[in-house]
């Protein structure tokens, strides 16, 4: 089950905010892949680097947002950011919605440090933020439905189901990362639960009156 897009018919305003941000995510990466490991461990998030001095590892909260693991984890990112974001977007407006996907994204790095505080391992990825993003279209758009590729044939299928596999999958990620080692990371699988559990009281205070409960 593979989504490809949904209705957009409702949209009343371009998604500037969404594609900046699939644009920076796409450009950080590179610059990821060019600057290589030393690039990464300096503008990764460290749990255990940014407890000792957070007054130094501050701005990686911010870095790390724009960074991934690697192809798969960008397209996948970057693809559901695509089909949700700007439906999450037009309701709540250009400011509210850059907000909004900032803060669960500081939300998802404070999870994730709450379950890694040992941890040296550089976390990186914006599945955080992005899982807020889902979490909001669910809220904002409980009917929704999304066109998925299954197989040869191109079906609609209830935003619901999608969205709700791919929390399922993060949560037992999540679930096995805790069970490892303090040394253990890279993506920063409690991040997605973080980030989606944010997105309900953000949801309430962003979206627009009109918006359907």
């Amino acid at each position: 089950m593979f989504p490809i897009g949904d209705d957009n018919s409702a949209r009343r305003t371009f998604p500037v905010v969404t594609y900046v941000l699939i644009a920076l995510n796409v450009l950080f990466f590179f610059v990821e892949l060019s600057g290589g490991d030393p690039f990464i461990e300096k503008w990764a998030f460290v749990p255990a680097r940014f407890l000792a001095d957070p007054g130094a590892g501050l701005l990686t909260f911010f870095t790390a947002m724009f960074m991934h693991a690697g192809w798969v984890h960008l397209a996948g990112n970057m693809l559901y950011l695509w089909i949700f974001g700007d439906n999450v977007e037009d309701r709540f407006g250009h400011l509210k919605f850059i907000i909004f996907y900032l803060l669960c994204g500081l939300a998802a790095t404070f999870a994730q440090l709450a379950f890694s505080a040992g941890s040296n391992v550089p976390n990186l990825g914006a599945s955080g933020a992005i899982a807020g993003v889902l979490g909001a279209y669910l809220i904002l758009f409980p009917q929704g439905k999304v066109r998925v590729l299954m197989g040869n044939r191109v079906m609609p299928m209830p935003a619901l189901i999608v969205i709700g596999l791919w929390i399922v999958l993060q949560f037992f990620s999540g679930i096995g990362s805790i069970s490892n080692t303090a040394d253990t990371g890279g993506v920063a699988y409690m991040a997605h639960i973080g980030g989606f559990v944010a997105r309900r009281a953000l949801t309430l205070l962003f979206r627009s009156k009109n918006a359907i409960a």
